[in-house]
């Protein structure tokens, strides 16, 4: 491996605020709403942005950012081309886990759990909120697939918005639809000083009762 003295130098002590289980709010999805907002409300880019890890069937990983589009007690949900790879991994091992990494706030939110598909419904109330440019662009790409060069994307492109020229409202791809994800677990993570971090986890039992567990950085 390279020698890379700079980053061996590159960090910064966090100095967060003592997290507890008494500061948690009584469920796991209102916890997450909570940091959600506060990440929102610091202005931070994207707050909702995720980093989606996902297997296929060998056990090879592999990792993106999507975006959380919805969020209740049964879980998270995000919506993407179901052709795609990540799609693919989801369709054929039903696990997946999440990562909202909040950086400049010191705090990170894991959640795992098994997926299914939202319903037709839910992905088309949420295709209804997207902007014109974006529903023209998930007919046009055949998301994960290898192309020649951009302008057989633009193309694509320009085909499309010529189909649905005059169309107000262009319908959603049978291709295109939302993935929820299920927890059965889900760590709210902290920075502390001295690398001494706060970790709470929310773990189901088979009950279907939520338990909470701290545990060591």
């Amino acid at each position: 491996m390279t020698d890379a003295p700079e980053l061996a130098r590159m960090r910064i002590d966090y100095a967060g605020r003592p997290f507890d289980v008494p500061d948690l709010a009584p469920t796991w999805h209102e916890q997450l709403a909570v940091w959600l907002e506060e990440a929102r409300e610091a202005n931070l880019a994207e707050p909702n942005a995720m980093v989606l890890a996902t297997a296929d069937p060998d056990g090879t990983p592999a990792s993106r950012t999507v975006l959380c589009k919805g969020l209740d007690s049964g879980g998270i949900a995000f919506y993407t081309n179901y052709t795609s790879a990540k799609s693919h991994d989801l369709n054929r091992t039903r696990v997946a886990s999440v990562t909202f990494p909040w950086y400049d706030l010191h705090r990170q939110v894991q959640l795992a759990g098994r997926v299914e598909r939202c319903s037709e419904a839910q992905s088309d109330a949420y295709w209804a909120t997207r902007p014109r440019g974006s529903q023209l662009g998930a007919w046009a790409s055949a998301q994960s697939t290898v192309v020649a060069g951009r302008n057989v994307l633009d193309q694509a492109l320009a085909g499309v918005t010529t189909r649905f020229d005059g169309v107000e409202r262009i319908p959603r791809p049978p291709h295109w639809g939302g993935w929820r994800i299920v927890p059965w677990q889900v760590e709210f993570w902290q920075g502390r000083g001295d690398r001494m971090h706060d970790r709470l986890r929310f773990d189901i039992g088979r009950d279907d009762r939520w338990t909470v567990r701290r545990l060591a950085p």
